[in-house]
C-alpha cells in the first residue's frame, strides 16, 4: 500500500509541475485566481485556462493508455521487447492520421483522430501475425524485427507522401514525433473516454491473458479460449493506442519503460499491474513533457524526443539481457 501512496504522491507533483513550470512560471496564486475569478485579459489565466490545463489533461490520458497498452501487449506476446511504439502500433495510427490529414485538410480534429483506430488496428494485426502469433508462436527477436519491418515500411510511405505533397510537410512535423503543445485542438475528452475502455477491456480480459502465460493447452484445460483472449487484447491495446496517438502522436519507448516498473511495484497480478502502469505511464510522460519544455527554453523539446531519450537505454539494456528465445516473465 505504501508503494501505492508514493506512486500517487509522484502523479500528483508531475501534475503539479506541468501546470507551475514552464517558459513562464507561475505561482499558485495566479493559478487559484484563475480558476476562481478567470479573468481573459490576465495573459497568466489564459495561459493557464488554454494551454496548461489542456496540456495536462492530454499529458494524463495518453500516459495513461500507453503503460496499459504496453503491459497488454508485453504480457500476451511474453515478450519485454513488446511496445506499441517498437511494433508499430503507434506509426500505423500516425501514418493513418497523417494520410487522413493530407487528404481531407484539417478542419476537423475530432474527425482526423478517428482515423487512429484502424491504422492501430491494422499495425498491430500485422505485427502480430508477421511475429507468428497466428502459429501460436510468438518469439520476441521474430516479433520484434517484424515490427521494425513495419515501421520502416511505414516512414518510407510517409516520406514519399511528403515528398510528393508538400504542404503536409507541417502535418509530418507534428506526427513524427509526440507532443502535448496542440492538446487544445485535440479531442482530449473523447479520446480519455475512449481509453478508459480500453482499461476496462484490459481489466475484463486479464485473468485470460494471466492463464495464456501457463502454455496453450494448459489454458485451454483451464477453460480459456485462446483466440478469444488474444482478440480481446487486440482490441484493448488498439483503443488505448490510437487514444493516445489521437491526442499526443506517437510516443515512443513509453510503453516499454512501464510495465517493468509496474510489475516490480504491484507484483505479477495483471490486473494490478495495468492500474500501475497507469498511473506510472501518466506520471513519465508528464515529467518527460515538463522537462523538454525547460531544458532548452524559450524553446521546447517534444515529450517524444524526450521519452525516447529515456527509454533508449532502457530497451538497450533489456536487449541485453533477453535470452533467445525467451520471453517475458
Amino acid at each position: 500500500m505504501t508503494r501505492w501512496i508514493v506512486v500517487a504522491g509522484l502523479l500528483a507533483l508531475a501534475a503539479l509541475a506541468s501546470l507551475t513550470v514552464g517558459v513562464r512560471d507561475m505561482s499558485l496564486d495566479a493559478y487559484l485566481q484563475a480558476l476562481t475569478a478567470y479573468d481573459p485579459q490576465n495573459p497568466a489565466h489564459v495561459t493557464l485556462m488554454a494551454i496548461r490545463i489542456p496540456r495536462l489533461c492530454a499529458g494524463l490520458v495518453a500516459g495513461a493508455a500507453l503503460g496499459v497498452a504496453g503491459v497488454l501487449m508485453q504480457s500476451v506476446t511474453r515478450n519485454p521487447l513488446a511496445d506499441p511504439g517498437l511494433l508499430g502500433v503507434n506509426a500505423g495510427a500516425a501514418f493513418a492520421l497523417l494520410v487522413g490529414s493530407t487528404l481531407l485538410g484539417r478542419a476537423d480534429e475530432a474527425a482526423l483522430a478517428l482515423l487512429a483506430f484502424p491504422g492501430a488496428a491494422m499495425a498491430a494485426a500485422a505485427v502480430f501475425a508477421l511475429g507468428g502469433g497466428l502459429r501460436g508462436d510468438v518469439g520476441p527477436v521474430r516479433l520484434t524485427l517484424a515490427g521494425a519491418a513495419l515501421n520502416a515500411l511505414l516512414l518510407s510511405l510517409v516520406t514519399a507522401i511528403v515528398l510528393i505533397r508538400q504542404d503536409s510537410l507541417d502535418i509530418f512535423r507534428f506526427w513524427v514525433a509526440g507532443s502535448l503543445s496542440q492538446a487544445v485542438a485535440r479531442p482530449v475528452a473523447e479520446m480519455a473516454a475512449v481509453a478508459g475502455l480500453g482499461g476496462v477491456l484490459a481489466l475484463l480480459f486479464a485473468p485470460g491473458i494471466e492463464a495464456l502465460s501457463l502454455g496453450g493447452a494448459l489454458s485451454r484445460g483451464l477453460g480459456t479460449r485462446p483466440g478469444r483472449v488474444q482478440a480481446g487484447a487486440l482490441v484493448a491495446v488498439t483503443l488505448t493506442t490510437g487514444a493516445a496517438v489521437a491526442v499526443a502522436g506517437p510516443i515512443a519507448f513509453l510503453g516499454l519503460m512501464v510495465p517493468p516498473l509496474a510489475r516490480m511495484i504491484a507484483g505479477h497480478r495483471l490486473r494490478a499491474e495495468l492500474v500501475m502502469a497507469a498511473m506510472l505511464g501518466a506520471t513519465v510522460l508528464l515529467l518527460a513533457d515538463t522537462l523538454g519544455r525547460v531544458v532548452m527554453a524559450p524553446s521546447e523539446v517534444r515529450a517524444g524526443i524526450m521519452t525516447a531519450l529515456l527509454g533508449g537505454p532502457v530497451f538497450l539494456v533489456i536487449a541485453r539481457r533477453l535470452r533467445p528465445g525467451a520471453g517475458a516473465a
